[in-house]
């Protein structure tokens, strides 16, 4: 009889949003695939989990995926998690799930934390419809990904290194009109949670001087929004973000 993946989501920031059914899954399965077994074993331990863990990352992923689908094959249970929240989503476990469903093995992903939805939410831009685009492809594809996303009617969120923020901020406010609404999150549910509000030439102009630390998620309004684009503030939730 086949066993079953379970993917699982782990915290993007505070320890204390892992849910405690996760941690019944970690706790009880044959084996944990991690992204970074490094990262991965600060949760373990801070949970008290035991279970065995080895390496499942964008590097060996298409090596790795045949065997761990005989190990399910075999009646494993192995749960799947990335470095911080919900696997598959901008991190590796599209294959290992396709390869389940393509050999009929049991797949069941648990509700859990995923930095977009929060960005999204607290941005106040309109989160009826939207698309979420993940990291923008570094150069080819690049241009025309940023025209597409121009015209979309949907509010769209991106996520982006600190590094090069400031950069796809100013290509975001020449495709799309130094005016449409956005909001700039970082360190989503960490000590210095917090999002910027304005508009992408505002928030072009500020990160250009200011230098974010920490992960990013761009949240943009869609094309056809006709609300009037926020001056530019910040919202902190135990932030000290003028102070870093």
């Amino acid at each position: 009889m086949s066993g079953k993946l379970f993917v699982v989501p782990t915290p993007v920031g505070n320890l204390g949003d892992m849910a405690p059914r996760a941690v019944e899954t970690l706790r009880t399965a044959s084996l944990i695939l991690a992204e970074d077994t490094r990262t991965s074993s600060v949760v373990t331990r801070h949970f008290g989990i035991a279970t065995p863990m080895q390496a499942y990352h964008k590097f060996n992923e298409h090596a790795a995926t045949a065997p761990f689908i005989e190990r399910l094959k075999a009646g494993d249970t192995i749960a799947l998690v990335s470095d911080a929240g919900t696997p598959g989503i901008s991190d590796p476990g599209f294959l290992l799930t396709r390869a389940c469903r393509e050999e009929g093995i049991e797949v069941e992903t648990l509700p859990g934390p995923t930095a977009f939805v929060p960005a999204l939410v607290n941005s106040g831009l309109p989160c009826d419809r939207f698309t979420f685009e993940g990291f923008l492809p570094p150069k080819k594809g690049r241009a025309s990904r940023l025209a597409a996303l121009a015209e979309d009617p949907r509010t769209f969120i991106i996520y982006e290194s600190p590094l090069r923020l400031a950069k796809t901020l100013a290509e975001l406010a020449s495709a799309c009109g130094d005016d449409r609404p956005a909001s700039v999150s970082r360190e989503i549910s960490k000590l210095h949670n917090t999002t910027r509000n304005g508009t992408l030439g505002e928030l072009a102009g500020y990160f250009a001087v200011n230098n974010p630390k920490g992960e990013i998620v761009i949240v943009v309004s869609g094309k056809d929004d006709k609300a009037a684009g926020p001056r530019i503030h910040k919202n902190k939730y135990r932030a000290r973000d003028e102070e870093e």
